[in-house]
């Protein structure tokens, strides 16, 4: 099969697409033809061994994974003799939670990992594009008890983090206020957001209302920048680590001192989530949003347009020739 493979880090140039062995699916295990998947933050920060201390875990002088890839849509082509929740021929969609892999024309994964039956009402390339921004975004939001008459601002509001922010954040009845660039207005109002507020017009950290969370969901703000922003007891997310890791060094002060909380949970990928993001998505109520599309063939130009840090949404990578449609 056509494998994207990076065997050493680097800058986008390390990537090869080249021909590797098609896994063998193990007992509990289902073989996916993959149709779609996409480049996101993570992919890259992998790629590039960025923060540095990641190579503790992912290879000190090289890549221990060498196809990197964690969100997919595609069709089951086989089954292991132990599986029980799918059939050769469901259209299904996931994440690969650390076992990366989906910038290839097949993966291999267990019946229990994060996937589901494709929703109906999406293409592989729209269903590819869901669960990792949903999944991290849904990390936080259930940590913070968010529910109806409590509000919300999400920065980076037009990314695949906060666009699924901005949606699962109006489903459970929170008042959300959005901050992205001018050209991305008018996106970021469709996905029903109350307020959206042009950072390159104005410093949201002076917005004059108070919020019970705020959610920097680019991990480019701090605690101290948005902590006037929040009422007591409000709670600070970011996606970032912070300068010298300063963001878990605050979840642990703050929950000592102080009435104004920095959490920091770690990401978690299930297939209860996947489960529940297909229904929301069948019920209407989350979207994907599609930035830009390149065949697996261009990946390369598709890790250099997100590393840039202005993408709308998602970057799908198409795998093979798939109908989309389907």
């Amino acid at each position: 099969m056509k494998a994207v493979v990076n065997e050493r880090y680097g800058s986008p140039d390390v990537l090869e697409l080249k021909e590797v062995p098609k896994p063998i699916p193990k007992d509990n295990e289902i073989l996916i033809k993959i149709h779609a998947t996409t480049v996101n933050r993570t992919d890259c920060g992998f790629r590039n061994a960025d923060p540095f201390f990641v190579r503790f875990f992912l290879g000190i002088t090289k890549p221990k994974q060498k196809i990197l890839g964690s969100e997919f849509a595609g069709a089951i082509e086989s089954i292991g003799r132990d599986v029980t929740l799918f059939q050769v021929g469901d259209k299904v969609f996931g994440h690969t939670g650390d076992k990366m892999g989906a910038h290839a024309e097949y993966i291999c994964l267990a019946e229990d990992d994060p996937i589901a039956i494709k929703p109906e009402n999406l293409d592989y390339e729209e269903a590819a594009s869901i669960c990792d921004g949903a999944s991290l975004a849904l990390t936080y939001i259930s940590r913070s008890n968010l529910q109806k008459g409590k509000r919300i601002l999400i920065y980076g509001a037009s990314g695949s983090i906060g666009t699924a922010a901005v949606q699962l954040a109006k489903y459970y009845g929170a008042e959300v206020t959005a901050v992205c660039s001018t050209t991305n207005l008018e996106m970021v109002k469709s996905l029903d957001a109350d307020r959206v507020i042009d950072y390159t017009q104005e410093d949201f950290t002076k917005d004059d209302q108070t919020h019970d969370i705020v959610f920097d969901a680019v991990g480019k703000s701090s605690f101290s920048r948005c902590k006037s922003l929040l009422k007591k007891g409000g709670i600070y997310f970011s996606t970032e680590l912070g300068f010298l890791a300063q963001n878990p060094l605050l979840h642990i002060w703050t929950s000592k001192i102080g009435s104004k909380k920095v959490m920091f949970p770690l990401p978690k990928y299930t297939r209860e989530d996947v489960a529940f993001f297909r229904e929301l998505i069948e019920e209407g109520k989350l979207k994907p949003v599609i930035d830009r599309k390149y065949p697996l063939e261009q990946i390369v130009d598709a890790y250099r347009y997100v590393e840039k840090g202005h993408k709308k949404g998602n970057v799908v990578i198409t795998v093979g020739k798939s109908n989309n449609t389907e």
